[in-house]
């Protein structure tokens, strides 16, 4: 396998989550190690009921990436 193979990709969406493509694993506040891999949308509007999973509430509230 090569070293690009073995990389994960982060995709930022306009308007909309992280999208996360590969293998990675991701530690919970309270030290829990979880192993994903595939495709995975991160949250970045800060309101999904399913954090850090994006559960897709940035369209029902217009998140815009742009403002400040």
């Amino acid at each position: 396998m090569g070293e690009e193979e073995k990389m994960v990709t982060i995709t930022v969406v306009h308007n909309g989550p992280y999208l996360v493509d590969g293998k990675f694993k991701m530690v919970n506040k309270d030290g829990t190690e979880t192993i994903l891999s595939g495709k995975n949308a991160l949250c970045r509007c800060g309101h999904s009921s399913n954090k850090p999973f994006c559960d897709g509430t940035h369209v029902k509230i217009n998140f815009d990436d742009t403002a400040k």
